[in-house]
Order: structure tokens, then sequence, then C-alpha cells
């Protein structure tokens, strides 16, 4: 781990005040419970290990045989037993991107110190997920094209469509009021924190369960991917297949896992005097309206969430102290990203670190953004930045800070957390390190 005393973040004290001076306690939110559930950790603690050990969890794919395919590699969760408070009965009627996002609130919940259960209409769930059930799809038409329609399962219906996480989520923690889901693509994580944290200040909850979740590493969703020739081929070294920003990348790696955050409204968390992780000082959101696949080449659509998320965190953009890059490792994106940042930040770009959680779990596509948000998060708290790993060979194009290879010390105060989806839908959240009031 290097250390570099010289990016302080100096600035930001400054902008931080000026926006709590500008910002009342009731209009405030404030994150107090993380849970995560990911290739490189089953739980937040072991995550955060592992992403400041530069360790990877991308590994051959073992649960179904992907010899026809060119790429057979993947960012998969480790096997895990279904928890205590989770039956095996309630658990296979559950598709595994609502498993996951389960697992993941549980630990959320219990870290915030609400317990198990909130039974609150002054609660809500809002997540994000952009795939759904794709394993649940595949068997119910095999079983169909093998034993007929009226052989697939009953359960199919309810547990394939991407609405139904959040449903398990307030079923099982007795969430009562407001409810919503995200599907914006590799957006949709972010999008859900960002609108939740809306929700709250506009008085319709107190407490906001939301983030994202996603399972769609089945047969057909590599085959998908690999017929767009979108994924790293790079099968013999898997963990150095996710290269963001590396010259020799090629394409992204598919990942799976959930990342779910608990948001309270700031003078609730004081109140009952909650360990608070971070404040959300906003976020923003934009279409590219450019292509099907391909991102804005100028980063054009990008640049403009930024844009829309620093000004509703009421911060300029010489406040962000660090910024968790969307970064999937593919040729286009990468630069397109690079240029969105060059354009809101200019010059002082340059001086900002910029890193990829990808390059160590690959792309949790609708989870992404989530699990990228706690990663940040932690960041700000820690005193941590993620490296990139396997950047081994920066492409001239990519002549930013990205933490190359190891995490580095850096007293971050602001930092922000990119997510650009498929179809050019965009999300970006502003983050603060608490620092108490």
């Amino acid at each position: 781990m290097t250390s570099d005393n010289a990016m302080r973040g100096s600035s930001a004290v400054d902008h931080l005040a000026l926006y709590r001076s500008r910002h009342a306690p009731d209009q405030r939110v404030v994150i107090t419970g993380l849970g995560a559930i990911t290739s490189i950790g089953l739980s937040v603690p072991e995550f955060w290990d592992s992403v400041t050990t530069g360790r990877s969890g991308v590994r051959l794919i073992d649960g179904y045989d992907v010899d026809d395919y060119p790429t057979h590699i993947a960012g998969v969760v480790p096997p895990f037993d279904p928890p205590e408070f989770l039956s095996r009965k309630r658990a296979r009627r559950m598709a595994r991107f609502s498993q996951l996002a389960v697992i993941a609130a549980h630990e959320a919940l219990e870290d915030a110190g609400l317990g198990h259960a909130l039974e609150s209409e002054r609660a809500g769930v809002l997540l994000g997920c952009a795939i759904g059930g794709l394993d649940e799809h595949q068997e119910a038409v095999e079983t169909m094209v093998d034993k007929g329609g009226m052989r697939i399962s009953p359960f199919y219906i309810v547990m394939s469509p991407a609405n139904l996480a959040g449903f398990h989520v307030a079923n099982e923690y007795r969430i009562l009021g407001y409810n919503n889901s995200v599907v914006t693509a590799c957006a949709a994580g972010t999008q859900a924190i960002g609108e939740a944290t809306e929700v709250i200040r506009r008085g319709d909850a107190d407490v906001m369960v939301a983030g994202g979740t996603e399972a769609g590493l089945s047969e057909l969703g590599l085959a998908a991917f690999c017929v767009n020739q979108a994924f790293s081929r790079r099968n013999d070294e898997p963990e150095k297949a996710s290269r963001p920003f590396d010259i020799d990348r090629d394409g992204f790696v598919g990942g799976e896992g959930s990342g779910i955050v608990v948001l309270e409204r700031l003078d609730r968390a004081l109140e009952r005097g909650a360990d608070i992780h971070a404040e959300v000082l906003g976020y923003g959101a934009s279409n590219d309206a450019y292509h099907l696949i391909a991102p804005d080449p100028e980063g054009v659509g990008a640049a403009r969430a930024i844009k829309a998320a620093l000004r509703r965190a009421d911060v300029p953009a010489e406040a962000i102290d660090y910024i968790n890059a969307h970064a999937t490792g593919t040729p286009l994106g990468d630069v397109s990203e690079t240029k969105a940042i060059k354009a809101v930040l200019g010059e002082r770009a340059y001086d900002v670190p910029v890193s990829s959680t990808k390059s160590q779990i690959g792309h949790l596509f609708g989870a992404a953004g989530a699990v990228e948000g706690i990663a940040t998060i932690l960041a700000l708290r820690n005193g941590i930045l993620p490296p990139t790993i396997n950047l081994d060979n920066p492409d001239p194009e990519c002549d930013l800070d990205y933490v190359p290879l190891v995490a580095r010390e850096a007293d971050i105060r602001i930092a922000m957390s990119n997510s650009f989806g498929l179809g050019g839908q965009n999300a970006v959240i502003v983050f603060a390190r608490w620092e108490g009031e």
C-alpha cells in the first residue's frame, strides 16, 4: 500500500462546511448501514479486506459447460448456504438475485443497528437490477421445449421479474412504506441509492434500504455477451482479465453480487446515536441518446451526469478528492469516461485519483454502482483508495491517476462514484466523509 500525503483535499473542508451551513439536518441524508456479497467477500469486512489487498474474484466458471464459448471466466460469488434467518424452502422460491439482495440487506440492517424487522410505514425499499432472473428464464424455456409449457414451475413468473428482489427485501424485513425498482442497466445501483436519497429529502420516508443486486451469469447471459463480443477472452489468466484503462484490455468480465445501504435522515440518525459511515451530498442522471450499446465517444452524456450530481450535491468540481470510475475495461468506455472526467474537472483531473473496483470483481451490471458506492464510502471512512489492479500498461488515451496496482492511503473528504449503463443511461453520486456535527 502506497501513501500520497500530497493529496489532502484541503479545499473540500471549506466546501463541506458551506454545504452543512446551507442544509438543515432534516434535509440531509446519511448512510448508517452497509451490506455486500461479492466474488471477493460474503460480507462488507471480507469485501473491503480483499479490495485493499488487491485480490481478484475472477475465476473459471464451473457451474455449466463453457467449452462452446470464447469466454470461460466471471466474478462468481463463492458457494454459500442460506443464512439461518432464510429457510431453505423460502430460498428455493427466490431467484438467485433476490437471495443475494436479502442477504446483503440483512447485513446492512444489522450494521445500522436496526435489527431484523423494521415494521415501519416510514421505511422504504428502492433496489436496482438490470437483468433479473435470467437463470430462471433459461430454466423455464428449457423445460417448455423439453417437456411442454405446462411443466414449467408455477413459481417462475413470481421469481424472475427484476422488481422481485425489492419485494423479498420488504417482505423479509417488514418494510411497509415507499417501494420502487430501478432498471437502468449498469447505472441501476447508483440510481437506486440516489433516488432513495431524494425520497427521504422530500419527506416520503425516514429510512430507505437501497442498492443493487444481480445474478446474470447463467449460460444464457454468458452466450448473449459473447455473441456481442463484449466479454474478455483472457481465459488463461482469469485474475488478470479485468484490465480497466490498460492498453491490453479486451472487454469486460461479468460478475454477480449485491450491495445494499441503509439511508436515514440525519436528524433521526443523530437522535438514535447511529454510527454514520458517510453522507450523501447528491446525485445526477443523464442519457447519452447516442447508441444502443456504445457510449458517446466524447463522454458528453457522462459529463452531463457528473455536472448534474455536483449541482445537486451543492459542491463545485474542485471539491472532488477521489472518483470511483465506472471503467469496465472496454476499449471505448474507458476512454469516454476519461474524457468526461477531464471535461468537468479540467486540468485538476490530473490531480484527482481515479480507480476501478471492477478490476477486482468484474462488472456486476445492476449491482455494480451499489457495490462500488460501498467501496467509495469505505475509502472515505478509512482513508484508503481502492487500486486498479492489472493496470500494467496504461492506454495513452487514459492518462489520469488510476491508483495502479496497489491501494493508496489518502486523506479524502468528498468522493464521486460513476455508473454508465447500456443504452447510454448514466448515474453519478457524490458522498462525503462523516466528520460529525
